[in-house]
Parts: C-alpha cells; sequence; structure tokens
C-alpha cells in the first residue's frame, strides 16, 4: 500500500495523484541496518513503510532498548522531535530493505495552513500513534512477556523471521534464552 492509498483510505477520498497533495512526497529506499534517524539529529522527516520493518531504539544508563518495531503501512519517525524540532533521544534502523515514502516537516506544516482534510489527517493519525504507545505501556505493565510476545504478531506473522530474536527480546524487556523458551513453548 502507498502513502496515496492510504490516505484516501483513511479520509475516505479519492485523490488521483501525487501532484494533488499540497506537499512533496518522494520514495526513498533504505538497506538492511541503515540508520535512518540518528540520536541527536533533529527529526525532519515523517516516514510512511510501503515495505520492510524499522525499529525504534532508546539509551538507558545501561544499554540500548527497543521501544517499537514499525511495519509495512506504518508511519514512524522521532515524534517528539518532528513536533518540537529538538534534538531525538531516539533512533530509528532499518531491520531489513525497506522502501518509504517520506514527508518533510517544513513542507507538512505550511500544507497545514491551507488544508482542512490534511489537518483532520494529522489528528487521527497523532491519535493513532497515542493509542498505540499507551497500549504498549498497558501491555508492559499487565501482560506476560509470553502474552506480549503472541499478541505482537498476530497481525503480521511473517515478519517475526525478520527481527532477531535478541532484539525481541530486548523489546520485551526479557533475556533472548527466556524468549527461546517462550517461543519453544508456543511452537510446541
Amino acid at each position: 500500500m502507498t502513502f496515496l492509498e492510504f490516505y484516501n483510505a483513511v479520509l475516505s477520498t479519492s485523490i488521483a495523484s501525487y501532484e494533488e497533495f499540497l506537499f512533496p512526497v518522494k520514495k526513498r529506499h533504505f538497506k538492511k541496518g541503515e540508520i535512518i534517524t540518528v540520536y541527536g539529529q533533529v527529526e525532519d522527516s515523517l516516514y510512511f513503510i510501503n515495505n520492510g520493518i524499522v525499529e525504534m531504539t532508546i539509551k538507558s544508563y545501561m544499554s540500548e532498548k527497543v521501544i517499537d518495531f514499525f511495519f509495512e503501512k506504518d508511519f514512524f519517525c522521532g515524534l517528539t522531535s518532528f513536533l518540537d524540532q529538538r534534538p531525538t533521544d531516539v533512533q530509528i534502523v532499518a531491520l531489513m530493505d525497506c522502501e518509504v515514502e517520506v514527508i518533510r516537516h517544513k513542507d507538512l506544516m505550511q500544507a497545514y495552513e491551507h488544508s482542512l482534510d490534511l489537518n483532520k489527517f494529522g489528528r487521527i493519525m497523532t491519535e493513532h500513534g497515542y493509542i498505540r504507545k499507551s497500549n504498549r505501556e498497558k501491555a508492559l505493565l499487565t501482560k506476560t512477556a509470553e502474552e506480549c510476545y503472541v499478541e505482537m504478531f498476530q497481525d503480521k506473522p511473517d515478519y517475526i523471521f525478520h527481527i532477531p530474536v535478541n532484539k525481541i527480546a530486548k523489546y520485551l524487556g526479557i533475556h533472548p534464552e527466556s524468549l527461546s523458551r517462550i517461543r519453544k513453548k508456543i511452537h510446541s
């Protein structure tokens, strides 16, 4: 799915081409392992994934933690940095070759000045991001690692094979050995 198709689906519109948008949308490819957003940079772009997987990490006092994974049809960026235009405390890396569509911050902000539909779309996407984060926090506080693991890939089971076990374990806040036991239990 492309950004254009996604936009039309969210707003029930029928925009026929990218030229109808009030901002440019550029396609970009990232290779597996390529850093998309570096710690400390000001996030100047919003990304929509056509295909691929990216991870978002944050440094903690002892290690690096995986905050989230983003898949096809997801938006991603260092959102706090994107919104306040200050240096980000997250890093985003491609976990496999990715094709994304990119919208620059300045272009989006200018377009907001002229489009009620675009403002509505931005509000819906911000609400979606908030709900996603809220559900993640609730899951971490109320569910076991096994329950979180099972839910993590219900919608996209084929993606599980593209994310290294140690990264999934970091995301769940457990050791890779514990994740191996969970996987063995589930698949037996």
